[in-house]
């Protein structure tokens, strides 16, 4: 299956195109490069706006109409019963790529006991588990690679392994809209 658009899509600086699995008039989603959590996907704006402020009435409605979409579907499909959903509003706040990104994470009960808890998420988030922008310079080999301080269990993923679960997610999201009958619908 091909990428759902042949108009390149970039989060910052970095082409996604083919990470993306939704998309609508003003956003898009993507897999993660290093999920926090099996489903971790993210919502950004079509336009590469720095932070929510920066966004049209237009934008804000389809923004959030579409982490609500996206949401649904990613508890679904990954058995979630709740959601982690953030946004790092700014490089005080831990963002770490400079467009306006949407977390969501979907959680089980007793997911992150053995690391503290569910309050657990927050740190790595804002740790460098969820630096997607260090993850995303070190892919691109535009800057030298330092060697790793993660856990062998969490490494980054292929371009193939992120495509992948793209064309799985993108077929859930249209599923996910017959069923509903949405009317915030995917181009």
């Amino acid at each position: 299956m091909p990428p759902l658009t042949n108009t390149p899509i970039y989060f910052g600086n970095f082409l996604v195109t083919p990470q993306v699995f939704h998309l609508t008039a003003h956003s898009f989603a993507l897999v993660n490069i290093k999920p926090l959590l099996p489903g971790h996907v993210l919502v950004s704006p079509r336009r590469p706006a720095k932070r929510l402020s920066d966004l049209n009435h237009a934008e804000i409605s389809d923004l959030f109409l579409t982490v609500q979409q996206v949401g649904r579907m990613v508890e679904r499909f990954y058995g979630a019963s709740s959601l982690n959903i953030a946004i790092q509003d700014g490089p005080a706040a831990g963002q770490s790529v400079p467009h306006l990104h949407t977390h969501i994470i979907p959680r089980q009960s007793s997911d992150l006991e053995d690391q503290g808890g569910s309050d657990a998420i927050y740190g790595m988030l804002e740790g460098e588990d969820g630096d997607i922008g260090k993850q995303l310079w070190e892919k691109s080999n535009r800057r030298p690679k330092f060697p790793s301080v993660d856990d062998s269990s969490r490494q980054p993923r292929t371009e193939e392994e992120m495509a992948e679960e793209a064309r799985n997610l993108a077929h859930e999201m249209k599923q996910q809209q017959l069923s509903d009958g949405s009317s915030h619908s995917s181009l």
